[in-house]
């Protein structure tokens, strides 16, 4: 699974990586929202819902599937403006005017994203002009609360009240939290978006694009971009131009922007804290089949305290030595594993490492 985007006849000049002050609080609201995403986070996300006046955290809840469990394009509104090239604002304000520039179709699909009621990269019919679409949207906010239909409902009924509402609640939460986080967090944002842009000049958009993240891999022959992910997706930049926006409240998140008629926008953490690279998803799939089984876990659980020959763990675990070594053979192309020799013996022992970046109930539940 992966996300493609083809840059069939992309000039090198109409790649451009720039920071943006909406999209960072679109990350910023959805790190207040879900902290348990974010553990680095944590202490500046308490410290930001400690101070915030009760009315606007009324309103941050109002509207949270925007940025809670998906992260809305209306927070990269550049790529929607027709023609494929508008680039971020430099400020909060000037991305917010480009908000007013997307039409009131584009507006009301986007902030729909949450009902998943309408294609994403394919394009259909507008819930604002369409019956039927509108309906299936109504029904799919409903299954989603009351606090969902009530949005949809005002958002189809009165789009521009809508828009007025949003920019005055990102206005707010400027004042209120944001302008003094984006004062700090631009200039990290702005030498990040400096070093790319130098990589792309002097190496090529492979090399930048291997700087972003270890997911995103060039084929120059077929002109594509591929974004390693657990979902499906495909663009193109056509006439138009490809965005690099990167973040600093990101991190884990790499999205990317792929809705139909809109600029592709890759939207990338900096300053990540991982020290390996991240697992593809077959890795991870290889590695979740590989502890899904009683007796591998069970292998694990000895493994993680010392390491142990065949012979050891087939007497341990009351198997024949070819059964366990099937079930290692398993765990070591799964990278879980690692093998030495010391003598006529071949010992295996645990990766902890890699066992502790799936997950630490996993990790304490071996060891406990």
């Amino acid at each position: 699974m992966s996300v493609r985007i083809d840059i069939t006849g992309l000039r090198p000049e109409r790649i451009a990586v720039v920071p943006s002050p909406l999209a960072e609080l679109g990350m910023a609201l959805h790190a207040l929202s879900e902290p348990g995403h974010h553990p680095g986070l944590q202490g500046w996300a308490t410290g930001v819902t400690a101070r915030l006046d009760s009315h606007l955290a009324d309103r941050m809840c109002e509207a949270d599937f925007l940025w809670r469990t998906t992260f809305s394009d209306l927070f990269m509104p550049f790529a929607g403006v027709p023609g494929g090239g508008t680039l971020p604002g430099a400020t909060l304000a000037e991305d917010l005017d480009l908000l007013d520039k997307l039409s009131d179709e584009q507006f009301v699909d986007a902030a729909l994203e949450f009902t998943c009621a309408l294609p994403y990269s394919t394009g259909g019919v507008s819930a604002l002009a369409d019956p039927e679409a509108r309906r299936r949207a109504l029904d799919l906010a409903a299954a989603r609360g009351p606090q969902q239909l009530r949005f949809s409902e005002r958002l189809l009924a009165d789009p521009p009240r809508i828009r007025g509402w949003l920019r005055q609640f990102a206005q707010d939460c400027d004042e209120a939290f944001f302008a003094e986080a984006w004062s700090r967090l631009r200039h990290q944002l702005a030498a990040d978006a400096r070093h790319k842009t130098e990589l792309l000049r002097r190496k090529g958009l492979a090399e930048a694009l291997a700087a972003v993240s270890p997911a995103v891999s060039l084929d120059e022959g077929a002109a594509r971009i591929t974004v390693d992910k657990l979902g499906d997706g495909r663009s193109a930049t056509g006439s138009g131009g490809l965005l690099l926006v990167p973040t600093s409240l990101g991190w884990p998140h790499l999205m990317v922007l792929h809705r139909h008629d809109w600029q592709p926008v890759l939207h990338y953490p900096v300053a990540s804290p991982e020290l390996a690279s991240p697992p593809s998803v077959e890795q991870l799939t290889l590695r979740m089949t590989a502890l899904s089984h009683p007796v591998r876990m069970r292998i694990c659980r000895h493994l993680a305290r010392s390491a142990y020959t065949t012979s050891e763990l087939a007497q341990a675990h009351g198997m024949t030595a070819p059964e366990i070594s099937r079930h290692l053979g398993v765990l070591k192309k799964a990278g879980l594993i690692t093998t030495r020799r010391r003598g006529r013996y071949v010992l295996h022992q645990l990766d902890v490492t890699v066992v502790a970046r799936l997950g630490s109930d996993f990790l304490e539940g071996i060891l406990r």
